[in-house]
């Protein structure tokens, strides 16, 4: 009776430590980002002589949809920036561009993530856009039953990738209007393949007013 106890325990640990697993209740919740802390992040462009520039820049005119990467050679993201590539024709009607940014750059793995993602990409040494409180999925990442959904729903539409560079630090996607209009859409993967849905990213969109200078208002 004794080492059937003792298995039946463990068991039952087992079953119970699945399930919390496949709650949100150890998930690390998602500090929204305020409109000057993204204003005054420093990203670089990818040439081979980069350019330091305030985040800003890349919205301040005519808004713009940002993607923060978690990994450019992970499938899921391949996914994502394909979903979101998949706006690129709508986007450039309303006025407004698509740009992603990475936190590090891995022999080819920027290079080779661009067939996926239809819009310029930037550095963000710093990790700012993964921030301001920066979330981790570890393995516990890998006993979810979403994440396991999101895989196979990734596999099925036939993406694959490598498992080159840090993965493990959540991404997300950000509407941000012009001037002070403000973050439209912030969206922050809960967990791996958590992906944005593009109707919501479009509808944020369609909101961006563009700023008209002093002489277009004359």
């Amino acid at each position: 009776m004794g080492m059937w106890s003792i298995g039946a325990g463990a068991i039952g640990a087992a079953a119970v430590a699945l399930l919390l697993a496949n709650t949100d209740i150890f998930l690390s919740k998602p500090q929204e980002a305020a409109l000057e802390y993204l204003e005054d992040i420093d990203l670089k462009t990818l040439e081979k002589e980069p350019r330091t520039f305030k985040a800003k820049e890349l919205w301040e005119k005519n808004g713009a949809v940002i993607m923060a990467v978690r990994r450019p050679g992970c499938f899921l993201c391949r996914e994502e920036a394909a979903d979101l590539s998949s706006l690129k024709p709508k986007l450039d009607e309303l006025g407004v561009p698509l740009y992603a940014v990475v936190k590090e750059q891995v022999r080819t793995e920027v290079r080779d993530f661009q067939p996926y993602f239809k819009g310029e990409i930037f550095l963000d040494e710093q990790k700012k856009f993964y921030g301001p409180q920066r979330r981790k999925m570890m393995f516990m990442g890998f006993v979810r039953l979403g994440v396991w959904y999101n895989f196979f729903r990734a596999w099925s539409g036939g993406f694959s990738g490598n498992l080159e560079g840090e993965g493990f630090i959540l991404g997300g996607v950000f509407v941000v209007g012009p001037g002070k209009q403000g973050i439209l859409l912030e969206h922050r993967e809960k967990e791996f393949g958590d992906k944005v849905n593009p109707d919501s990213v479009l509808e944020a969109a369609r909101r961006i007013k563009p700023q008209t200078s002093a002489s277009e208002k004359k």
